[in-house]
């Protein structure tokens, strides 16, 4: 049908009725065969039949109208969906059914009263569900006629449809199509919010459920790519669409994302204003509560229902914002400055005065409001922990950055309590440092026994540690957190009494006696300190260790599996001084300084390789001592000393 335009151009054949009567014919029979094209190409797209899109986008081809025609189709699609968006927009129609339209002056916008507010929003959604609809029905209708263009051939040519329109740079009409759309409604929504506060407010403050609409349907489209090729073949009768292939979705943009575009990204543009609103109005909503429980010069922390309010204001946050992962994590942000917010306003009620950290007399009131603060920051912690363990599918981001945040809270609690931990940790160490006053030289007494079942000094050290515990830490309802802080004590208070039972000089056969009782003692000392002294791990183990050494030869411990594995090399050396004679000077001795100095320098010094270097000194000062008097042996114990230190020394280098 094309030949006669073909022939009869620049040639006027007017006034040649012959002629004249078989192009008018020709003329009516195209425009019918047009017709019909049409109608089983729309026929086609709508029951998603590739024969007879196929059949009908030849036809096109052969009439030399293929381009034109498929340019109308998608600017169609375009221009229906611009008018659905402008419909389900239209303030004045969404407000018609709630209200008799009140006519004003010029320009009055129509808007809802506040009594049908709810059916406007109503009304709303509905249209938007409509929307969605519409907007997936073109896009799968185009998707479709590009599918079939992208495989269909000319039988006679052999010429591909898509590779025809390509010719005009109109090879990818989706990603023409879906760029359209998406512009559209990035454009109308804006124009619409511009002008009516009620829409503006509505997508804002239900923000939610607008990008669950658009999720909802970017899904569905995603749905419809992979179930495409499965079921394109299936549609219509291949046994005639021969020239039809096995399609492939290398040109489909919802399944294969370019590098310079985001088909999901394009579509959600349109929201990123209500997004930003909405997210600013999540975060005053979570601020709100809290800068109302902290007024300016407050003293007190929020009441348990106080801190109930914000728990469940900051779980109705996340559980709206479940709908989208990427929703869920900005608002995990807002929820994460939320507990920030709350920790810096309990830092500042606490008390950081000297009678925060005493423990001589009762709890000061500085330190009840610590305990308080301290228990208000656990609740919020812990509280916290549930509502996130209570989110299904909660996004492994979202939930690392509230998990930071609580980290923080931890933190401020172990700030908040590390003075008083401090001052009964020195409280301790003040306490067993007496030991040194009291005589562990004497004898076995005739019964064999002790006269007393353990020193004065760790009488009192039983009593001040039931007493702190008791006055200061049974206050905290976080007992979990108070152990890891007090068993962190109990550690650090058998390494300072190991430590100094050592340095007992010097040690006679009662003493060892009375010591040993001590050690007994010990676990009972530091028993309140944590749920059970064998949690203490390494520092259990060391004080069990170390008491039988009390009555074993020098060689005996030499030879011990424990040495150099439970119980530092320097530490056995150490106490093997007390079974020197005087003439060999334990270290502290020798640089004379006091015991707590030495103490001190242990502290400071707690590699074992300087502890060692500095007892080896003190055995070499004794070597040069015994040849200024030229002695003519050493100490029994003296090789057994060098052997241990050899044997240390060769361990470390």
């Amino acid at each position: 049908m094309t030949s006669p335009d073909y022939l009869s151009q620049g040639i006027d054949l007017s006034g040649i009725e012959v002629i004249e009567n078989d192009l008018l014919f020709i003329a009516r029979a195209r425009l019918e065969v047009e017709n019909q094209a049409k109608r089983l190409l729309e026929q086609g797209i709508e029951t998603q039949n590739p024969t007879q899109v196929g059949t009908a986008l030849q036809v096109f081809y052969n009439l030399g109208t293929l381009k034109v025609t498929i340019t109308c189709v998608v600017d169609g699609y375009c221009t229906s969906l611009e008018e659905n968006i402008n419909n389900a927009l239209d303030i004045k129609v969404l407000t018609q059914p709630s209200q008799t339209v009140v006519r004003g002056g010029p320009g009055r916008a129509a808007m809802p009263t506040p009594g049908n507010t709810a059916a406007f929003r109503a009304a709303l959604w509905t249209n938007m569900e409509k929307l969605m609809d519409q907007i997936c029905s073109a896009c799968v209708q185009v998707q479709h006629l590009q599918k079939v263009l992208s495989k269909k051939r000319d039988p006679v040519t052999h010429v591909c449809f898509i590779d025809e329109l390509a010719k005009d740079g109109q090879s990818d009409i989706l990603s023409t199509f879906w760029t359209a759309v998406t512009q559209t409604l990035a454009s109308r929504f804006q124009t619409a919010t511009d002008s009516s506060m009620f829409l503006k407010q509505a997508f804002e403050g239900e923000y939610p459920k607008l990008l669950r609409l658009y999720n909802d349907l970017w899904k569905r489209i995603q749905q419809y790519s992979e179930n495409i090729q499965r079921n394109f073949n299936t549609n219509g009768s291949t046994e005639h669409f021969a020239e039809l292939q096995q399609i492939d979705d290398t040109q489909d943009i919802f399944m294969q994302k370019k590098q310079d575009s985001d088909p999901e990204i394009a579509l959600k543009d349109s929201l990123q204003p209500y997004e930003a609103a909405y997210l600013s109005k999540s975060l005053s909503r979570l601020f709100d509560p809290i800068n109302l429980v902290f007024p300016p010069g407050g003293r007190n922390p929020p009441s348990a229902d106080e801190l109930d309010g914000i728990i469940k204001t900051i779980a109705s946050e996340l559980n709206v914002a479940a709908v989208d992962a990427n929703l869920s994590l900005a608002v995990s942000k807002n929820v994460a400055k939320t507990i920030q917010l709350y920790g810096v306003k309990a830092e500042q009620l606490l008390s950081t005065q000297g009678d925060a950290s005493q423990v001589i007399g009762p709890l000061t009131e500085g330190q009840r409001r610590n305990v308080t603060v301290v228990n208000s920051l656990y609740r919020l912690h812990q509280s916290i922990l549930k509502v996130v363990s209570n989110q299904s599918a909660f996004p492994e981001a979202s939930e690392q950055t509230i998990s930071t945040a609580l980290k923080t809270i931890h933190d401020l609690m172990g700030n908040a309590v590390q003075p008083l931990l401090n001052s009964v940790g020195d409280s301790i160490e003040a306490i067993i440092i007496t030991m040194h006053q009291e005589d562990f030289s004497g004898s076995l007494p005739s019964s064999g026994k002790p006269d007393v079942p353990c020193s004065l000094y760790m009488k009192e050290l039983q009593g001040f540690i039931a007493r702190v515990m008791n006055d200061y830490f049974r206050h905290f309802e976080c007992y979990d957190f108070v152990y890891e802080s007090t068993e962190a004590i109990a550690q650090r208070a058998i390494e300072l009494f190991i430590r100094n039972a050592s340095l007992l000089r010097p040690l006679g056969e009662g003493g060892k006696m009375r010591l040993a009782a001590d050690f007994a003692q010990m676990e009972l000392a530091v028993a309140p300190l944590c749920r059970r002294v064998s949690d203490l791990g390494k520092s259990y183990r060391l004080l069990r260790s170390f008491r039988p050494m009390l009555f074993q030869t020098s060689e005996h411990i030499a030879n011990s599996p424990a040495v150099g594995d439970i119980i530092p090399f320097s530490t056995v050396i150490q106490f093997l001084f007390t079974r020197a004679p005087p003439e060999l000077k334990s270290p502290f001795q020798r640089a004379e300084w006091t015991i707590a100095r030495y103490s001190r320098w242990l502290d400071d010094h707690p590699s074992e390789k300087d502890r060692l270097v500095l007892i080896r000194s003190a055995v070499e000062a004794y070597v040069q001592v015994v040849r200024s008097r030229e002695g003519k042996e050493f100490a029994p114990v003296y090789p057994i000393m060098v052997q241990l230190l050899q044997k240390a020394m060769s361990t470390i280098q």
